[in-house]
């Protein structure tokens, strides 16, 4: 109803500019005053049926076809001309002659402005019907329809190279939502397998001393030191998801904090440096002007988990090698090691949580530990890749950008 009101108020203000218009131009046309005023009652009239109409005709239009409405202003428009023909010949102002030829021409005017308008609103319907076609169809699922170039003018093909662009979005959005799903159903069936064996083993063993099973201190206390291993890789297991969750909450990118690399390189070697010791290991860090490059704290967590996977394939006497330098605005660190290797068609799926090359799947560890590497690096908005080959050692090489560029 406002609507309708505004649209009326805006037909009956253009009426009083073209009656105000009408005036100025009798006026500088030299028409004496009782001609000017009886000019104005006849246009003011026409004016005002004019009005009348709109308003008449705003509701029935409201209901009617694309194709009714633009016949219905054509009609409109030629109609009122008409009018005011008419109005002119009783006032005199034209002779009967002249405006029979105009209302002649007017008639013409009105069935080719009447053709045009059905010309304009068949290709604007059609586009329509295309956009309506189009949207049930992604409404029903099918989000690789396109509605294409409509040829229906500016608003209608903008409209429609929007509505194709949000499809698309959608689809990709839709896509990534399903792999996250089934990323996010593989690591809940790789977690309830992983879980099972320590939570089995801590059962077994705790039932047996409990019933006195086994009384002999040596042999409890070798269980008590099995039970402290399945516990610690219980804990390593629920600290790694933890941090994967936090990943999925965008956690990285709300951090501002900052850390030298090198500062973080001495930190993981010194954590990882007595289980290198143990094994009789080489630890080399070969840093250079990166050393002093600002870095994200989280690459602690992901050189800490390439360094523990290094450690524990390189055999003893062996060594493994920290290096980082800048290129183009990159920072790259690299953790290689003189170890095992990686078999190739193991190779792609190293970075797969709980993938281990070792089928028995036997360790203190959750399987996540490249798994969440790769997530954080990607977060960062890096690379992380390996190279291998077997009984010749792997590289892992971390590429992300440097902080401020």
């Amino acid at each position: 109803m406002t609507r309708a009101r505004g649209t009326t108020l805006m037909v009956g203000a253009i009426a009083v500019a073209g009656l105000a218009g009408t005036i100025a131009v009798g006026a500088v046309g030299g028409m004496h005053a009782p001609d000017l005023r009886h000019l104005v009652i006849e246009v003011g009239f026409a004016a005002a049926v004019t009005a009348l109409a709109v308003a008449l005709l705003m509701p029935l239009l409201a209901r009617t076809s694309l194709r009714g409405r633009f016949v219905a202003v054509a009609l409109v428009a030629s109609m009122t001309a008409l009018v005011n023909v008419g109005a002119l010949t009783i006032a005199m102002a034209v002779t009967e002659h002249d405006a029979a030829l105009v209302l002649t021409l007017l008639v013409y005017a009105t069935a080719v402005s009447a053709a045009g308008a059905l010309v304009v609103a068949r290709r604007s319907a059609e586009a329509i019907r295309r956009l309506e076609e189009t949207s049930g169809r992604w409404g029903t699922g099918d989000l690789d329809a396109r509605i294409g170039a409509l040829d229906a003018g500016p608003e209608l093909d903008g409209l429609a190279k929007t509505l194709d662009a949000m499809a698309a979005d959608v689809k990709r959005a839709n896509a990534r939502e399903r792999e996250l799903e089934e990323t996010r159903r593989d690591l809940i069936t790789a977690m309830s397998h992983d879980l099972r064996t320590p939570l089995a083993s801590l059962k077994a063993m705790i039932e047996a001393v409990q019933d006195r099973v086994v009384s002999d201190p040596g042999v409890v206390e070798r269980y008590v030191s099995e039970m402290r291993r399945s516990t610690d890789q219980l804990a390593a297991m629920v600290n790694d998801l933890f941090e994967l969750a936090q990943l999925e909450a965008g956690a990285i990118e709300a951090e501002h904090t900052r850390a030298r690399l090198g500062e973080v390189v001495q930190d993981v070697v010194a954590t990882i440096r007595t289980q290198a010791d143990a094994k009789g290991l080489l630890l080399l860090t070969e840093l250079g002007p990166a050393s002093a490059v600002d870095c994200s704290p989280r690459l602690e967590r992901v050189l800490q988990n390439l360094l523990v996977n290094a450690v524990r394939h390189t055999p003893a006497d062996g060594t493994v090698r920290v290096t980082a330098e800048l290129a183009g605005g990159r920072l790259e660190v690299g953790v290689e090691d003189t170890g095992e290797g990686i078999a190739a068609d193991q190779l792609p799926h190293v970075f797969d949580a709980f993938f281990r090359g070792d089928p028995s799947r036997t360790g203190a560890r959750s399987g996540l530990g490249l798994a969440l590497a790769k997530r954080i690096v990607e977060a960062l908005g890096g690379t992380i890749s390996a190279q291998s080959s077997p009984l010749a050692g792997s590289r892992f090489s971390v590429e992300v950008p440097t902080l401020g560029s």
